[in-house]
């Protein structure tokens, strides 16, 4: 799954000038005052790119009967299941991130990780609009955990290398082809504290 990512917009100038141009288009509104950088959680609003613009989002879906959050969608299935069905075909988007955090099991403890590439990388995810909500929501796709990162979590979020970006946001991309060419030669730190980011 993927339940924590992080947005460095001071060493990242990929994720700065989306912060710039995000600020420019939401200025002087309730909205942008919410917006998150850093560690991010679900229900944070962030900038997310859609084949349109960068626009805010909210993480996560109203699950159905108003009963918690539901912040991933399972890249093998989102294209039948009826929470997501409809985003699938027509709303897809991709969420900056510096990287992501998981987290491995020993025994009673967890460590925590830091994933990524050392460079910004793009989450696969998909998004609505909710009743009486102003801004959209999102969840991220994930898919199974690349074999070197299988040891910390059985699942990660799908990232996607820059030229198939437009694809998936132009709906050119199934479920197959996001998982055979989402990237997997990520590298992970143990953290204790704020990641170094590689």
């Amino acid at each position: 799954m993927c339940g924590r990512f992080y947005m460095d917009p001071q060493d990242e100038k990929e994720i700065k000038e989306i912060i710039e141009e995000i600020n420019k288009k939401y200025k002087d509104t309730p909205e942008l005052s919410e917006m998150k950088t850093g560690e991010i959680y679900p229900t944070d609003i962030v900038p997310v790119f859609t084949a349109d613009s960068p626009m805010l989002m909210k993480w996560s879906f109203n699950n159905y009967a108003g009963k918690g959050q539901v912040i991933n969608a399972r890249a093998e299935t989102a294209a039948e299941k009826p929470m997501f069905r409809k985003s699938f075909l027509e709303k897809r988007c991709l969420i900056p991130a510096s990287c992501y955090f998981e987290w491995e099991k020993r025994g009673a403890s967890k460590q925590k990780y830091a994933i990524g590439l050392g460079e910004p990388i793009f989450l696969a995810g998909l998004y609505r609009m909710e009743p009486k909500e102003k801004l959209p929501r999102f969840v991220i796709l994930t898919r199974p955990a690349a074999p070197k990162l299988e040891f910390i979590h059985d699942r990660m979020p799908v990232i996607l290398p820059k030229d198939n970006h437009m694809l998936w946001l132009n709906n050119l991309l199934d479920s197959k082809d996001i998982i055979n060419n989402s990237l997997e030669d990520l590298r992970y730190e143990p953290i204790n504290l704020q990641p170094t980011l590689f």
